[in-house]
């Protein structure tokens, strides 16, 4: 279990981590294709494999959490499909008292997510999740992605957190190898981003479900 005597601060992921991926996978695994197809008339099926083939083109790039890339790749207004499917939008039910809890312990709470500022801030809308962090950071400020050992560089120069008493917590395995790899000494791993899909496997991390198991 985490030693919460030996963490100061704690970076936090938003999709899957703080807020629901439900929402994310619906609109980029359905929404968007069915989009796709239509305004290119062709199948369904069509226009899921060009999608996919496309998200692998440019996955862990900073191009695949870009609004305005994908606005400019598929000429589809990515922003005002976002808000028609906004209601899905919604916090993990064990995140306001991990939260809160944290803060009563006086943990520094900074928000470190790959999304898109314009999709950040849509979240807020609907989440007020910011009232409970110290500060946000979009690696969109920075052009690169946290799966790069250059964005950690920057934001531990801006930040100024000490690497040994960091938490960082994701969903994405790939992004919790590159903090480890940068030498962050904390790192947890939420094995139920998605509410309505089943829980991953997650051998090389600590792993939680439920935050209030660990608090």
């Amino acid at each position: 279990m985490l030693n919460w005597s030996k963490i100061d601060t704690v970076l936090l992921d938003m999709d899957g981590t703080l807020l629901d991926l439900h929402y994310d996978s619906h609109f980029w695994l359905n929404v968007i294709p069915a989009q796709h197809a239509l305004a290119r008339g062709i199948s369904l099926d069509a226009a899921k494999a060009d999608i996919l083939k496309r998200y692998q083109a440019v996955s862990g790039q900073i191009q695949w959490y870009c609004l305005d890339y994908w606005e400019e790749q598929l000429n589809l207004p990515i922003m005002e499909l976002k808000r028609e499917s906004q209601h899905l939008i919604k916090m993990r039910e064990d995140v306001p008292h991990f939260l809160t809890e944290l803060k009563k312990a006086g943990k520094e709470l900074i928000l470190l997510t790959n999304a898109h500022p314009e999709s950040v801030m849509l979240k807020f809308e609907h989440t007020a999740i910011d009232n409970y962090l110290d500060g946000v950071v979009s690696t969109h400020e920075y052009g690169v992605s946290k799966e790069q050992q250059s964005l950690w560089h920057q934001v531990q120069k801006d930040l100024g957190f000490n690497k040994q008493r960091t938490l960082f917590v994701d969903d994405s395995v790939p992004v919790l190898n590159a903090a480890r790899e940068y030498g962050i000494e904390h790192l947890l791993a939420v094995a139920n981003p998605d509410s309505q899909q089943p829980h991953n496997e997650i051998a090389d991390y600590l792993s939680v479900t439920d935050y209030r198991k660990i608090i």
